[in-house]
């Protein structure tokens, strides 16, 4: 049992956003439930409201700790290699983020009504993640492709980031999706999360 409150509050935090990662792994967000949530965990639902006051607090704490940890593969590339070529470097975005399934799925569903139903403190803890992953990307693009100026740097983030939250629902799609788009006549070819983001990266290096 951790020592301290701080350290106590954390780990229950982490307890709750576990249990939230796991339900969130077989139900969507609309049906899972804080007394869903709570069962998962080893105290009561009303406990819950001591650390998150709502589902979506909780949820935003997972793509808190989900850009967490997209941040830190990305300070990998940049710390493990001395140069990448744009091939290279589009290839090692696009790993970084077809290894973080979970983040692309939650950054397909509505942020606004996450944000809007979350605490202020929460949401900053969460913009300084979500900061954290803009200044990695600036970080990548400033090392490994030294002939891009600032204003070139912020237009590839302008377009890549947005694009972000579209990948999960193309490139993940049911089989009731596809019988329903195949029955609407639609022509849809199915992409890999990392095709997608290696040749949309590759684009916007090649024409920066």
């Amino acid at each position: 049992m951790p020592k301290g409150s701080r350290e106590l509050t954390n780990s229950r935090k982490d307890e709750i956003i576990n249990a939230c990662e796991k339900l969130y792994g077989t139900m969507n967000f609309r049906d899972i439930t804080l007394g869903d949530i709570s069962r998962e965990t080893s105290f009561s639902r009303p406990s819950i409201y001591n650390y998150f006051r709502t589902k979506e607090e909780i949820f935003l704490a997972l793509m808190q700790r989900e850009y967490d940890l997209w941040n830190a593969d990305l300070l990998a590339v940049i710390h493990d290699n001395d140069t990448l070529t744009a091939d290279e470097l589009a290839g090692a975005i696009a790993h970084s983020l077809e290894n973080r399934p979970r983040l692309l799925k939650l950054l397909s569903m509505n942020h606004y009504d996450m944000e809007e139903n979350s605490r202020p403190e929460r949401l900053t803890e969460f913009k300084r993640s979500y900061g954290g992953s803009l200044d990695a990307v600036r970080k990548c693009l400033t090392k490994f492709c030294p002939e891009m100026d600032e204003d070139a740097r912020e237009r590839f983030i302008f377009v890549f980031f947005p694009f972000m939250f579209g990948i999960y629902p193309y490139a993940v799609t049911t089989e009731k999706q596809l019988a329903a788009m195949e029955e609407a006549g639609v022509k849809f070819t199915k992409c890999s999360v990392y095709k997608m983001i290696y040749n949309c990266v590759r684009k916007m290096l090649v024409e920066k």
